[in-house]
């Protein structure tokens, strides 16, 4: 079972047909499954199906945490998987299934790992400025951080969206939502570099003339693409923390916040569509924590 295209196709009739689900269902159910096979491609050299193992899901499960994706998102997922490898045992393509004793993600208000503004700054000066993808990488790392988009938003992000005089970018968010976010001097600064110095030269492929940041074929990157160059900057800044380009939208948010931001501000700059998930960043770390008990309490 080498290749999976016979059995995703098969996976596909059967639920169409004999679960009878709607056409958008269906789609939902085989992105889930071109996720696992992205995966597989990247980690595991075209692993067989049927040598999948628990601890292989396990550690999809934990690659698209990396990418960003909430545990919501990452429990949706786990279940259009479960359901595809109960397939492939009900039709007896496999002889186990590997999904079937995996946990959901915990979902609660934990808050994610941040970055300090020094270690963002070790992260742009990491960035190899020989090769052409240096500039295009230092200005995607002061845009994911000095605006705080979604990935999702960076890469659809397009030329015609840059107001530099007016100092706004036009972001396209979650359900076609548009908004404008302040751009900052070295965001602009170095978007500005990017572009007269290396998109200008750039032979670039037909339907990508507006998009902003491209790969070296003259394409538009992807969220994957987006991940390496975030995870490999970190490294070579010697970073320890495990940070995805998810953290650096909230450090962004965390940065406002803690300074004295108004909040309904970072909502509206952040895209939530409730106050209550911007209110995530009002938390105090412990040492402010034991600062305030040690300096007010009359007992402490």
């Amino acid at each position: 079972m080498s290749n999976w295209k016979p059995y995703i196709q098969d996976f596909k009739s059967y639920l169409q047909l004999e679960r009878s689900m709607a056409e958008n269902t269906v789609l939902n159910y085989l992105r889930d499954i071109d996720k696992l096979e992205l995966f597989n491609e990247s980690e595991n050299q075209s692993k067989k199906l049927e040598n999948y193992t628990e601890d292989d899901l396990s550690n999809f499960l934990q690659w698209i945490g990396e990418i960003g994706l909430s545990a919501n998102s990452q429990n949706r997922i786990l279940s259009g998987i479960k359901a595809f490898f109960k397939f492939l045992v009900l039709e007896n393509y496999m002889d186990h299934n590997p999904a079937e004793l995996i946990e959901s993600a915990k979902v609660g208000r934990k808050f994610p790992d941040t970055l300090a503004d020094y270690e963002v700054e070790k992260m742009i000066n990491a960035v190899d400025r020989s090769s052409p993808e240096g500039e295009r990488n230092r200005a995607i790392i002061e845009v994911l951080y000095g605006c705080g988009l979604r990935v999702s938003e960076l890469i659809s992000l397009r030329l015609s969206d840059c107001a530099f005089d007016d100092g706004f970018l036009r972001i396209v968010g979650k359900g076609n939502k548009q908004r404008l976010v302040p751009v900052g001097k070295h965001a602009t600064k170095q978007i500005k570099l990017y572009i007269n110095e290396v998109r200008v030269h750039q032979d670039i492929k037909p339907g990508h003339e507006d998009i902003l940041f491209l790969n070296r074929r003259g394409k538009g990157l992807t969220r994957m693409m987006i991940f390496y160059i975030v995870r490999d900057l970190a490294k070579a800044a010697g970073i320890k923390k495990k940070i995805s380009p998810h953290t650096l939208r909230h450090s962004f948010a965390t940065e406002l916040v803690q300074r004295g931001a108004d909040l309904r501000a970072v909502q509206e700059m952040l895209g939530h569509e409730s106050i209550t998930t911007t209110e995530i960043y009002t938390h105090l770390d412990q040492s402010d924590l034991q600062d305030a008990i040690f300096n007010f309490h009359p007992r402490a």
